[in-house]
């Protein structure tokens, strides 16, 4: 048995991967256990759910993974610093510390973080090499052209490459500054949202703009070569300085500085977020052609956090060169933790790889589950009313029929994603029917901005009848955009522009969740519900009951199902609601 352990951390979204004589056993972020959203600590906490999950202690480990290559990075931000010095040496200054106790000192870190148990080889490969390792491996494709985009690793902020068998090549990258990544991530931070998390909110403001600045950013941001490098003009930026995104000269161009977060959005918020969107999509279009030209493959694999843009992703696979797509649903940085491990058992091991049909990412439900004793247990401590309904198909009609008549659902089953979506493991549910549920889960369930949309799961044997969507694709990861078909009668998903951010369900991967939605179908006609992530704003998603049950307690959700019990609003007394709402989750069971 080789066990090999694969870690992302320090910058955002940490995480930790276990894969097992090739098989991925589990993975998870860190955010999920310490509840701090986009989490950059060591994922302590996820590395010690992986080896409870796999049955190992930290001494049985064979290998330890790192997803990027420190040094690097401190050598860019070094020159980066001298570069534009005096500019941004104040700011280099504050991250000198963390680099002198941690960062550039990783090998002991990650050692002492062991408890001293792991004494073997600790393997650092760089970022987008991690990138590329998640996007091919886990693929069902036995050969594919690869494609990584992110705001920048150690100095690449795009690159491409091949995947044959159990080796990935990469042949060229895009070196920052020039990054596509942190393009769009100026007109996030410009528009008020949060950096390296807000760039989803940006791309669901986009419908509602127009691109007036489309030909302006063209013309004075960034100059688009055919093969999609980018050259940005450094003057309108201020990262390369560590202090922030945008400069003076960018907000006298758009007439106005950055939106402060929560100040009402505008007309011209929606348009910026409209022509980035429209540029970015072109950038990532000219890629694609590229690299299909220099590959000559008719597969292509994506991950990096650009490649989380689903409406980008929609025009590859509809107007690009390639015949099939496939995209890590954990792409940005957490992804890496996966990445690694599976680099050092194919690549530095070389191991066999047998793709499979669907793909080895199981669904990306590689995170915690819980059974239905210790479910008892806890509720039974807290004095919850509830029903156990042992029987999958009467669960699924009793439930189906609570969301037939417009109850909105927190749906607790199996295993936590792996990923920034919800797929069904930790998800709220409702009915898409109605023309006021949009509102409703926005304003009074998620608490946050009435423009976010909600995406679809569909049974995949029906996806067409209700989306312009090819018949032989899957978008099982909510990672692709289909327009929906006129007289759809399903408002609540779509957006304002007519589309819908897609997920596909299938029976092998998703089990009780299919078995859900086709209860569903049989009472409404409708084979699709709202999924969207079990959390409120700020928070991330839930992973135990006990943070299932206390989100349920203080939002306006009206069913609780855990496993197989089923828990209703209106049976709860008024203390035992008012004492979940008080009281903060905690990370365990109880």
């Amino acid at each position: 048995m080789t066990a090999i352990l694969g870690i992302s951390a320090f910058y955002h979204d940490s995480a930790a991967a276990l894969v097992v004589d090739g098989e991925i056993v589990a993975a998870a972020q860190e955010e999920r256990f310490s509840r701090i959203k986009q989490d950059a600590a060591f994922p302590a906490h996820a590395i010690d759910y992986c080896l409870q999950e796999a049955g190992l202690s930290v001494d049985q480990l064979d290998y330890v993974g790192f997803y990027e290559k420190p040094f690097l990075k401190f050598e860019r931000l070094l020159e980066t610093t001298l570069a534009f010095a005096p500019l941004g040496f104040r700011a280099f200054l504050n991250t000198i510390p963390s680099w002198l106790s941690t960062k550039l000192h990783l090998p002991r870190v990650i050692k002492q973080e062991l408890q001293g148990k792991y004494q073997k080889r600790i393997v650092f490969c760089e970022h987008h090499e991690s990138h590329a390792a998640s996007a091919f491996f886990p693929s069902p494709f036995e050969e594919a052209a690869i494609l990584t985009v992110d705001g920048v690793g150690e100095w690449a902020t795009a690159g491409y490459g091949v995947g044959r068998g159990n080796k990935i090549e990469l042949q060229s990258e895009l070196r920052y500054p020039h990054s596509p990544g942190l393009l769009y991530s100026a007109f996030t931070y410009y528009c008020g949202f949060r950096v390296n998390s807000g760039e989803y909110k940006l791309m669901g403001l986009a419908p509602y703009g127009e691109p007036r600045y489309a030909d302006l950013i063209r013309e004075k941001l960034v100059d688009i070569k055919a093969d999609g490098s980018i050259r940005l003009d450094l003057a309108y930026f201020r990262f390369c300085q560590g202090l922030t995104m945008t400069s003076p000269h960018f907000h006298n161009l758009f007439g106005s500085p950055p939106r402060q977060p929560e100040i009402e959005i505008t007309q011209r918020d929606k348009d910026l977020a409209a022509s980035i969107q429209v540029v970015l999509e072109e950038i990532l279009l000219n890629m694609v052609r590229h690299v299909h030209r220099e590959t000559q493959q008719t597969r292509l694999c994506m991950a990096g956090g650009v490649a989380l843009n689903c409406v980008a992703n929609s025009r590859i696979l509809r107007e690009g060169p390639f015949e099939e797509i496939w995209i890590q649903p954990a792409a940005g940085d957490a992804g890496g933790a996966l990445g690694v491990a599976q680099l050092i058992w194919h690549q530095l091991l070389n191991q066999p790889r047998t793709p499979q049909s669907t793909d080895q990412q199981q669904g990306s439900f590689l995170g915690p589950c819980f059974d239905d004793v210790e479910i008892q247990q806890f509720l039974d401590d807290r004095q919850i009313v509830y029903q156990l309904l042992s029987d999958d198909k009467q669960l699924c009609r009793q439930v189906a029929g609570y969301l037939a008549k417009e109850k909105v659902v927190g749906w607790f089953q199996g295993r936590m994603e792996f990923g920034p979506r919800a797929l069904g493991g930790r998800s709220i549910l409702a009915d898409a029917r109605g023309t006021q549920m949009q509102s409703t889960l926005n304003h009074k369930i998620k608490f946050r901005e009435s423009f976010r949309p909600f995406a679809p799961a569909v049974l995949r044997e029906r996806v067409t009848d209700y989306f312009d969507y090819p018949e032989e694709c899957d978008s099982p990861y909510m990672l692709q955009l289909a327009q929906v078909k006129p007289q759809a009668g399903i408002p609540a998903v779509t957006h304002v522009d007519g589309s819908s951010r897609l997920q596909t369900i299938d029976p092998k991967r998703h089990g009780l969740f299919h078995q859900l939605i086709a209860e569903y179908e049989t009472q409404t006609g409708v084979p699709l519900l709202i999924n969207t992530s079990f959390n409120v704003r700020g928070e991330p998603p839930v992973c135990t009951p006990s943070e299932a049950w206390h989100c349920f307690a203080s939002t306006e959700m009206d069913v609780l199902v855990l496993e197989h019990f089923v828990i209703l609003k209106s049976e709860q007394s008024d203390q035992l609601r008012q004492a979940a709402q008080q009281q903060p989750a905690r990370t365990g069971l109880d």
